[in-house]
């Protein structure tokens, strides 16, 4: 009987010990969070010496819905989002309803948002074909053509779109490279802007909520993104013909015996340019076999195409947005096409037929 009770009084301290303890550990972790809300609200001085500031904008080509000086002047105290992209991308044309909510948004409160335009291709160099695009997407803050990519150069950049936040003292605070993080991003923004007006002192709307929009959600299993020319081919297996790349030549390709899947294949005479094919001859066509549920494709000049899947006409459950009629593509201004949308991702062999000399084809890409 003595040895239960002393057990049990044994049992009761190590209990009253575990309790102690437990009760320590959340005092330490509220503490902890304390001081991390504290940290990001208080008006003392944070340390910037580990952060880089941002870059001048070099070697712009042009300027669109603003001018050089009255740039300078609005990035001055501004928290900047410096958006690095291109039109005929598909990843960055996906954030720009993201960016254009931002900018109506936090646009009165110390927010502005610079579009870095540089090019991929020959095309998107055109001032008119890119403020077609800013039309098109709704975008009313500056955008600089970076033709020579010279900022791009002076960001250190590699990607596709690039988004980096600076503080309204200029350093950069945020980078996130491709699409996503839409709300880690509003979240950065909101913390700079609080920042600013602390420092600043001016006052801001206290709203926290997030901007609200339906995310793309990208197969996981999908064909990578296919090009045409042969210097952005370069190191990839993608051209699935046996007459292959030849570079500055004019090909005549012919059926091929089979498809292979995240292959093209051509038909017809063919220019081989570095960043694109060009249809020599009236008619020809282009073979694929893919998995995705979404396919763009970036062309220019004029031509009818006219999309063909598992050997039958389009159908309305498949047509992207940009189908034009039935299984029909007309395409005009130089960019990006959607021409392929589903709810779920599938296998199929495509095949476009074209009709249109000098139509040039420059990417598929994939969703």
């Amino acid at each position: 009987m003595k040895s239960e009770i002393k057990t049990a009084v044994i049992l009761g301290i190590v209990i009253v010990i575990g309790i102690a303890i437990t009760s320590i550990a959340l005092s330490t972790l509220d503490k902890s969070e304390t001081t991390i809300v504290q940290d990001a609200n208080s008006n003392a001085k944070i340390d910037k010496s580990s952060f880089k500031p941002a870059p001048d904008l070099v070697g712009i080509a042009h300027y669109l819905n603003t001018t050089p000086d009255e740039l300078k002047k609005q990035i001055k105290d501004k928290v900047v989002l410096y958006d690095i992209w291109t039109y005929s991308c598909i990843n960055c044309v996906r954030t720009l309803p993201y960016i254009t909510a931002w900018d109506d948004r936090y646009g009165d409160q110390g927010l502005l948002v610079v579009g870095i335009h540089s090019p991929e291709f020959e095309f998107e160099k055109d001032p008119e074909n890119v403020k077609m695009a800013i039309e098109k997407y709704g975008i009313d803050y500056p955008v600089v053509m970076d033709n020579d990519m010279e900022t791009w150069k002076a960001f250190e950049n590699r990607y596709w779109p690039r988004k980096y936040i600076a503080d309204h003292e200029g350093y950069i605070r945020y980078d996130h490279i491709g699409e996503g993080r839409y709300q880690e991003t509003e979240k950065m923004i909101q913390q700079l802007l609080e920042e600013r007006a602390s420092s600043l002192g001016v006052q801001m709307t206290s709203d926290t909520s997030l901007v609200e929009i339906e995310e793309f959600e990208h197969t996981t299993f999908r064909t990578p993104e296919l090009y045409f020319g042969y210097k952005f081919a370069q190191n990839r297996n993608q051209l699935g013909s046996s007459e292959g790349f030849q570079p500055e030549k004019i090909v005549t390709y012919s059926e091929p015996d089979r498809v292979d899947v995240h292959k093209f294949y051509m038909v017809g005479d063919w220019k081989n340019n570095e960043d694109s094919m060009e249809l020599v001859s009236e008619n020809g066509s282009i073979k694929l076999l893919y998995n995705a549920k979404e396919v763009n494709v970036v062309t220019d000049n004029d031509a009818e195409l006219e999309i063909f899947l598992d050997g039958e006409s389009l159908s309305s459950a498949y047509a992207g947005k940009d189908i034009t009629s039935g299984n029909k593509l007309t395409v005009s201004e130089a960019g990006l096409y959607n021409i392929i949308s589903s709810a779920t991702s599938s296998s199929h062999t495509m095949e476009i037929k074209v009709d249109g000399k000098d139509f040039q084809i420059f990417t598929f890409t994939f969703g």
